[in-house]
C-alpha cells in the first residue's frame, strides 16, 4: 500500500479557535504546481489529564478553487444572512463550563417529567 508523503509547505496559515486549530498549508505536486491542504485539528483531554488531537484534512486543488470558493461565499452568506453573524450557541461562548449545560439539560429532562399532583387528590 503506498503511503502518501506530504509535501514541505511552501507558505502556510494558521487560525486557532477555541479548542480547534485550522491550518492553511500551500504545498507542491510532483510536477511542481501548487495545491492546498486545510486541516481542523482538535485538542480532546481526557479524565487524567492527558491529551490527544483528532485531524481532519481535506485537499483543494487549483481546478476546483473558483467552484469552492463560491460554493464557501454562498453557504456562509447564507448563514449570516439566515441569522447573522453573532454566536448564538452557549457552548460557544468564551466562559461556558460544561456543567451548565449538564444542569440544565438534567432539569430540562426532570420538568418534561413532572406531574402536577394536587394534594387534594391523595
Amino acid at each position: 500500500m503506498a503511503e502518501r508523503i506530504e509535501q514541505e509547505e511552501i507558505f502556510s496559515q494558521v487560525l486557532r479557535a477555541g479548542r480547534r486549530t485550522y491550518f492553511f498549508d500551500v504545498r507542491a505536486t510532483k510536477a511542481d504546481d501548487y495545491y492546498l491542504t486545510v486541516t481542523e485539528s482538535k485538542k480532546f483531554t481526557h479524565d487524567d489529564g492527558t491529551f490527544h488531537y483528532q485531524k481532519h484534512k481535506i485537499y483543494l486543488y487549483k481546478e476546483d478553487f473558483s467552484d469552492f470558493h463560491e460554493m464557501l461565499k454562498k453557504a456562509t452568506d447564507y448563514i449570516i444572512t439566515e441569522k447573522g453573524d453573532e454566536v448564538i450557541s452557549e457552548r460557544h461562548q468564551k466562559d461556558f463550563k460544561k456543567e451548565e449545560i449538564v444542569e440544565t439539560e438534567f432539569e430540562e429532562k426532570s420538568a418534561q417529567n413532572f406531574t402536577d399532583v394536587s394534594f387534594d387528590d391523595i
